[in-house]
């Protein structure tokens, strides 16, 4: 009789599949087609697009304006807001009130009132919901990035763009299911790391792959010069056959991430070029984003190639503007900010509302945090205790405001939205149970929205 160790190594090397090529083909069945059993019910969304504003926008000079605050402008800020609480770089300093510096108006059918900062995006009020009443629990960039995208401050926890990949899986079949865009403005340019996007614990297929700005979107896709696309397809089918047989012997999930990788890059090499010519757009098209020359590196561009990724079938779609960060002279930094932005974005949401996309294409737009009703010098510091941000589309109710802060805008007292809370939100429109959907990792029945309460922000669904 075969020793046990080397019977169970022929069982695996030689049964039909063996259990490698089983859970290969399990792990490979989740990227195409997500989790047995999801989505729990039927989603409002199918992709997302999040524009991400890096740094931290002001809420004071964005959607929620304070009259009183602008009164106080100048003057000592009430110690009765901030006594015990923490601040980030104003901690012991003198605090005075910094009002807006901008002015407010009411937009659409209904009356949405945001800063004038942002016409274009004034001008699509009645597509939006603004939640005025958001908190988090991190201070500093890096970590209040990190709480945004997946709940934790912790390295190597899945963001929600890989939740989402693995549950649910991609309709693309020639893309990734996750595409991240980066841009930078003139000011603010608060750095963002890789591991935003990153899949975590999770096999690194459901990462989220940045593609370039500017130029060619992925680097080297072409195929090589004086090599045949069969030829080139022979050497592919016999990497993986190599992937495969490792696959079975080590059980490695990677391995089925290295096979998924390879056949992707080679689809890309026919689906890049076309995602990249602008040609079918017209110039009604460009001049609704305000792009001037199609991957020209800018915010503009980026939500172009955005809604061309969501038609292709791209599952989740995150643009970052690094241009918030307004420490000082946020006077100048805002309105360039705002000038990077506000064209594009309202231009998105129009566009995917008249290609019939807008329902079921969930736009969420904002920051890590918010911003100080206290001035630091010329500008204003971290925030946790409020910030704004607003969402269309895939299931949202548009012309409304949900939630509210005191009259200096210092917290959030009127229906309280925990970062949680809006990753629950997420999840619902996408058909998923922010509670049923887990990995166990280190022991653990690991969730996007943890172990605190969260709960669906039901009052901004339509």
């Amino acid at each position: 009789m075969l020793p046990t160790s080397i019977a169970r190594r022929a069982f695996l090397t030689h049964s039909a599949l063996g259990l490698g090529g089983l859970a290969l083909l399990a792990i490979d069945g989740k990227s195409a087609g997500g989790l047995a059993g999801l989505p729990h019910f039927k989603p409002r969304a199918k992709r997302i697009i999040h524009l991400c504003m890096a740094g931290g926008p002001s809420q004071l000079e964005t959607l929620d304006f304070k009259p009183k605050l602008k009164e106080l402008h100048g003057k000592p800020f009430p110690e009765s807001f901030t006594k015990g609480q923490q601040l980030a770089q104003l901690q012991n300093a003198q605090l005075i009130a910094r009002g807006p510096f901008c002015e407010f108006k009411k937009f659409g059918k209904s009356g949405q009132e945001m800063s004038d900062l942002f016409p274009s995006i004034g001008g699509i009020a009645d597509d939006i919901a603004v939640v005025r009443s958001m908190q988090t629990e991190q201070i500093n960039h890096d970590p209040a990035h990190a709480f945004m995208n997946s709940g934790s401050i912790l390295k190597g926890r899945p963001s929600l763009g890989s939740w989402l990949l693995y549950g649910l899986g991609t309709p693309a079949d020639d893309l990734p299911g996750f595409v991240v865009l980066t841009t930078a403005g003139r000011t603010g340019q608060q750095p963002v790391s890789a591991r935003q996007w990153s899949a975590g614990f999770l096999p690194s297929k459901f990462q989220g792959i940045q593609f370039q700005a500017k130029g060619d979107a992925v680097h080297y896709v072409g195929t090589p010069p004086g090599v045949p696309a069969d030829s080139q397809k022979d050497a592919i089918d016999l990497v993986n056959k190599l992937n495969a047989m490792r696959a079975a012997d080590t059980l490695d999930p990677e391995a089925a991430t290295r096979i998924a990788q390879y056949e992707l890059a080679f689809k890309m090499q026919t689906s890049v070029p076309a995602l990249s010519d602008y040609s079918s757009e017209s110039k009604e098209t460009l001049a609704l984003y305000g792009v001037k020359q199609p991957g020209d590196g800018s915010f503009a561009s980026n939500c172009l190639l955005a809604r061309r990724l969501a038609e292709r079938g791209v599952r989740v779609i995150q643009l970052y503007h690094r241009a918030w960060d307004h420490h000082g002279d946020i006077e100048k930094g805002m309105k360039w900010a705002a000038e990077d932005v506000d064209k594009a974005c309202a231009g998105l949401v129009t566009d995917l509302k008249r290609r019939g996309m807008l329902d079921d294409t969930l736009v969420v737009w904002g920051g890590e945090f918010g911003r100080t009703p206290m001035g630091q010098g010329t500008g204003r510091d971290h925030h946790i205790l409020s910030f704004s941000l607003w969402m269309a589309g895939g299931g949202i109710k548009g012309g409304i405001n949900y939630g509210g802060t005191d009259e200096l805008g210092y917290r959030s007292v009127v229906n309280p939205v925990q970062v949680r809370d809006l990753h629950a939100t997420i999840l619902h429109l996408c058909g998923i149970d922010h509670a049923r959907l887990s990995v166990k990792y280190q022991g653990l029945d690991v969730k996007l929205t943890g172990v605190e309460p969260a709960r669906v922000v039901k009052e901004i669904l339509a």
